[in-house]
């Protein structure tokens, strides 16, 4: 009789329990699996249930807020590309009504300039959304960081010579290796060089040196209003410290850089030192191999 009523009582809190979750299936709810009896592992389900529920929950947490994360961004975007755009706009429209070919040609190269511009704010975008998705992929693999440095450098010997720059340039002999993913370190290097390009004076040093077990590589510009810059939200996205300067600018280069350079084991650190805009990244060195 003891057992036919303790039987009865178990499929009575089974069937409860059923019940529970199929409410917590239709339902957002925060409520819990609860049981009214404690024998025939009763009470180990409800505690295993719940902990799936709170790791669903949790899921569901941050799912939701890198989609509200990617939202900001296109919304923040649409304003940023607005701009170049209602400019390429006036442009082609004076394109079309100049007679002078001098005059014709500085419009075209202006147009050239606007449409690189909104390239590399798509790119960026494009990006960080990826980031934020989880479908940027990286493959790390060992990578010799000067050699990457040189030539990601030389791609912007042009840029440089056309806005009169002439960087100051210090890459150690040694050849530093170090786990990592070409693209990514490339991208990490160029978010940076063009971060001196658009916010920098003209005068931009770059250094790769060994500091102990680590690969240490930095950046500096020399930066008006030093002391608008607020270092301890340079990596945040959409963060600019100058508006007006910052208009052919997402303000997601340093906060890509940041991901990167931490998805690759890295640190990345910014300061402000006598009016240079100093970044410097590290990375654990790998030890030397004939490749």
């Amino acid at each position: 009789m003891i057992l036919a009523g303790m039987l009865w009582k178990y499929q009575r809190q089974m069937k409860d329990i059923c019940r529970q979750i199929a409410f917590l299936r239709e339902h957002d709810s925060n409520m819990m699996v609860t049981t009214q009896i404690r024998f025939g592992g009763i009470e180990e389900l409800a505690e295993k249930l719940n902990e799936l529920l709170l790791e669903r929950r949790e899921r569901k947490k941050e799912s939701d807020k890198k989609e509200e994360e990617i939202a900001e961004v296109y919304t923040s975007l649409s304003h940023d590309i607005r701009t170049p755009l209602t400019s390429l706009d006036g442009y082609f429209q004076l394109l079309e009504e100049s007679k002078d070919e001098e005059e014709k040609q500085r419009y075209l190269q202006v147009i050239q300039e606007r449409i690189r511009s909104l390239k590399d704010m798509l790119e960026e975008l494009f990006t960080y959304t990826k980031l934020q998705s989880g479908g940027y992929q990286m493959e790390l693999e060992r990578c010799r960081l000067g050699r990457i440095l040189k030539e990601t450098i030389f791609s912007y010997y042009e840029e440089w010579m056309a806005l009169g720059i002439q960087p100051e340039i210090y890459i150690t002999e040694e050849e530093l290796e170090m786990e990592g993913n070409v693209p990514a370190l490339k991208r990490v290097i160029q978010n940076l060089i063009k971060n001196g390009l658009d916010h920098g004076r003209n005068k931009i040093r770059i250094r790769l040196e060994r500091r102990q077990e680590s690969a240490v590589l930095s950046f500096e510009n020399m930066v008006d209003g030093a002391e608008k810059i607020e270092v301890e939200h340079v990596f945040d996205r959409f963060y600019k410290a100058d508006e007006a300067r910052s208009r052919s600018s997402t303000g997601l280069g340093l906060s890509i850089a940041k991901e990167l350079t931490e998805r690759m084991g890295g640190t990345i650190e910014a300061g402000i030192q006598d009016g240079w805009f100093i970044v410097e990244i590290r990375f654990p060195i790998q030890e030397s191999r004939s490749f």
